[in-house]
């Protein structure tokens, strides 16, 4: 009995400040749309469309997060202090690289990467402008990502979740300040939503970097700055990060496709799904740190050879995400109606998102039960090319063509179709259930 409240205290320590953390990400959209939303259909309909966009790139880097987040949390359970710096340099350097990429991408042509989700010119054009701008944000939230991920990896989760606090309270502040144009600021409507992203993703990094030297100096963090692989490393790099790229990059393509289908359905249907990306963001990001606990927990104890212990503990972590889940499901059943209402929208927008919240109600157990079996457990064993075909079968075998035969053949209005493309999620925990209970995953790496 004590292990097990030791092991559920150990799972709140990291989970806890995790969860704070996405909430608080999460709430930057929010707060963007909230106040956005004040201005109508087509500003809410752009900044989701330029989200998704810059989604692809969130998705990457966290990819390459995740492999740092398996690698560290192996060898920390090893004690292999060379092998922990080798790994959080070159993710760094390799999340920097992208970030660079994806910088230069939508700071020159934001216009042409906007229409590929609407022809509607107003909307393209607003889009193109939010995305110039929080373009520039990549390179912060590149760093932000790798080091929030080394203190986890540490136990020092505490410290990204205040850095979070402060960048969401510096998003807010700018959002009023910026959108209309309060206290001598200009009035840039969703313009200055980005503006304020920006500024609060760089307050993050600068604070995330003062206390990354802070614990260098306690020598509470000892790391070398070690930044190439050997031979026999990169071998075992790129058969964990390849399909972990592969799996995280056409998921995202996968979801920008549902994007477009929603676009092409109508600008209203766009906006309606915009309208509760952020409600489905921040409750992902209720539960993520369930899933960020899996991934480190787990991996330290296969890093330390403790297969029987890593099992039992799954097992538990299963039941915790599905209690929570559940909750949180039945929490915004009742909430939807109250939340639509914040939107200064058509009533047709406003019904339509409620329609699709409690679509989202209904699947979201499923949704959270995929990301802690995909996300953290059977991942964390650095067998990923696992959760690679899983979530290509999910997403382009079943979700891709129903919606576009709910869409396109049927011609169903969106709460329908979200519906029907969610059933994918279904299949995926179904197939992750196999792959879990046959222990393959379960493997020890060493340098």
């Amino acid at each position: 009995m004590n292990q097990e409240k030791s092991f559920f205290r150990t799972t709140l320590e990291i989970a806890v400040p995790v969860t704070l953390q996405s909430l608080l990400q999460s709430s930057f959209s929010v707060v963007d749309q909230i106040m956005t939303g004040q201005l109508g259909s087509t500003s809410i309909a752009a900044i989701g469309l330029a989200g998704k966009f810059a989604s692809m790139y969130s998705v990457l880097v966290s990819a390459v997060a995740t492999v740092a987040g398996i690698m560290i949390a192996q060898y920390v359970g090893g004690k292999d202090e060379r092998e922990v710096s080798r790994s959080f340099f070159v993710n760094l350097k390799i999340a920097f690289l992208v970030g660079i990429f994806f910088t230069a991408l939508c700071g020159l042509f934001p216009a042409a990467v906007m229409r590929l989700y609407t022809q509607d010119e107003l909307t393209v054009a607003a889009a193109a402008g939010y995305l110039r701008i929080i373009a520039f944000s990549y390179l912060p939230i590149a760093v932000t990502v790798l080091f929030s991920t080394l203190f986890r990896c540490m136990e020092k989760a505490g410290l990204p979740l205040f850095a979070s606090i402060v960048s969401a309270f510096v998003n807010t502040g700018l959002n009023y300040l910026l959108i209309f144009g309060k206290m001598g600021f200009p009035k840039m409507g969703i313009r200055g939503a980005a503006v304020a992203t920006l500024i609060s993703q760089i307050f993050g990094c600068v604070l995330l970097l003062i206390f990354f030297v802070w614990c260098k100096r306690k020598d509470e963090i000892r790391l070398t700055l070690i930044h190439k692989l050997s031979a026999q490393g990169r071998v075992q790099y790129i058969g964990i990060l390849l399909p972990i790229l592969t799996c995280e990059f056409f998921w995202s393509l996968g979801e920008n496709v549902y994007s477009a289908v929603y676009g092409h359905i109508g600008t209203k249907s766009c906006a309606a799904m915009s309208l509760t990306a952020p409600v489905q963001g921040m409750f992902i990001g209720a539960l993520s740190g369930i899933a960020q606990a899996a991934g480190i927990l787990i991996g330290k104890s296969l890093g330390g050879g403790e297969q029987e212990e890593a099992y039992a503990n799954s097992r538990k972590l299963i039941w915790y995400g599905l209690a929570g889940s559940l909750m949180l499901s039945a929490a915004l059943w009742f909430a939807s109606p109250f939340y639509v209402q914040l939107y200064r929208v058509e009533s047709d927008v406003s019904a339509l998102a409620c329609q699709i919240l409690y679509v989202f109600a209904l699947i979201a157990p499923v949704k959270v039960l995929n990301m802690i079996l995909g996300g953290g457990i059977i991942r964390s064993g650095g067998k990923t090319k696992y959760v690679m075909w899983i979530d290509l079968i999910g997403t382009w075998i079943f979700g891709v063509p129903l919606a576009l035969l709910s869409a396109f053949v049927l011609k169903l209005p969106i709460p329908y179709v979200y519906a029907i493309l969610s059933l994918e999620e279904c299949v995926r925990l179904a197939i992750s259930f196999v792959v879990f209970m046959q222990k393959k995953w379960m493997c020890h790496f060493t340098a």
